[in-house]
């Protein structure tokens, strides 16, 4: 059974979004536990979880001149926090699902018991989906944090540099 939509807020879709991934997200994860930035801390400062960062890569601007050399540019997350870059899309490439599948089990020691806190920015399915693929892959505690990046900056806690998993 889908949740029905909280007031202004749209229904769980049966699948992953597949597109338009900046926009209004459900208000529930069918599965999963959806926490406010309080609960969250509560979770990061107890390494009750582990934190993991969905926030795809920044593309290449289109039009740089032949040659040029495209460094991404710095992303600040949660501090610790694991980033798989770009396993939020709804649809994965069978490289990326192996991507994805591999970071979890090297952030949870292969025990699928251990928690794990997905996370993006505010209004982005990307954290959504990957939440719910974590679920698929049979983690049986899952949270979902859809405040994100600005929901932890605007509550004054620290941000860090992170680099992609490889």
């Amino acid at each position: 059974m889908i949740a029905p939509a909280a007031a202004g807020q749209p229904a769980e879709p049966e699948g992953y979004r597949l597109d338009d991934y900046k926009a209004p997200t459900p208000a529930t994860l069918q599965g999963a536990t959806v926490v406010t930035t309080a609960q969250a801390q509560a979770l990061w400062t107890a390494r009750a979880a582990v934190f993991v960062d969905v926030l795809p890569r920044p593309p290449k601007p289109a039009g740089l001149p032949a040659g040029t050399v495209w460094h991404d540019p710095p992303h600040t997350s949660v501090p610790g926090a694991v980033w798989l870059r770009d396993v939020g899309f709804g649809a994965l490439a069978p490289s990326m699902a192996a991507y994805f599948r591999r970071g979890l089990a090297e952030a949870t020691g292969g025990d699928h018991a251990r928690p794990l806190l997905f996370f993006c920015r505010r209004a982005c399915w990307m954290s959504w989906n990957a939440a719910k693929r974590a679920l698929a892959e049979g983690y049986a505690k899952v949270y979902w944090y859809p405040d994100g990046v600005e929901g932890w900056s605007e509550a004054g806690l620290a941000l860090e540099e992170v680099q992609p998993r490889p």
